[in-house]
């Protein structure tokens, strides 16, 4: 081996392991950001509570815009995160929950509906947004425990071939069926957005005069 292919051997292992390191850790760090959202959705309630049992207008307006920013920043967060079950060389190569692909959807949709319904006053639109971010939540979390982590602590069977089955690298097939469902569904919704975006100012009032 010449110097060269060595150099080239040694920055390939480095931008492999980077790329396979930083990929575990965005799916281990997952459940937990799911649940924080899934959290501060739910506490909506008790933070309009605490907002009206505040006597200063501005402080009340500042906790709900902070409140805002938080939840909404979470979901867009989570989404990017979850980027990665959008490519199926990732999913086929690591050991990934196999409903991670769904549940960037289910997050695209909880934007997508964010972005064409005001969903903390509408109750039907606030009603989707919770059942878009528990199915996400269950189908990114349930596979995780049961699946990724299941699988390495070799209970036997039947729950070695359960654990197989809700991971991406030992049940391709499953998750690239999925992964298509995924990116179909979320090309869809991406039209829809576009589509609103674009006919967004068409709606508004013309100024006076102009």
């Amino acid at each position: 081996m010449t110097s060269e292919e060595l150099a080239d051997a040694i920055i390939r292992a480095f931008v492999e392991g980077g790329e396979a390191f930083l990929e575990g850790t965005l799916a281990a760090a997952l459940p937990a950001v799911w649940l924080l959202v899934l959290a501060l959705h739910l506490a909506r309630p008790y933070v309009l509570d605490t907002t009206r049992g505040l006597s200063l207008r501005l402080a009340a307006d500042i906790w709900w815009i902070l409140y805002l920013a938080i939840r909404d920043g979470l979901v867009a967060l989570a989404f990017v995160m979850s980027f990665m079950y959008l490519f199926p060389d990732v999913l086929v190569a690591e050991a990934l929950p196999i409903g991670g692909s769904l549940a960037t959807a289910a997050l695209f949709a909880v934007l997508l509906t964010k972005l064409v319904a005001d969903a903390d006053d509408d109750p039907r639109a606030f009603a989707i947004v919770s059942w878009l971010l528990g199915a996400g939540a269950l189908l990114y979390v349930g596979p995780t425990l049961v699946g990724v982590q299941a699988s390495a602590l070799g209970l036997g069977d039947p729950w070695d071939r359960l654990a197989a089955a809700l991971v991406t690298s030992t049940n391709p097939a499953l998750a690239i069926a999925l992964w298509w469902v995924s990116v179909a569904a979320i090309s869809a919704m991406g039209v829809v957005a576009v589509w609103f975006n674009l006919r967004a100012p068409a709606d508004l009032p013309h100024e006076v005069g102009s």
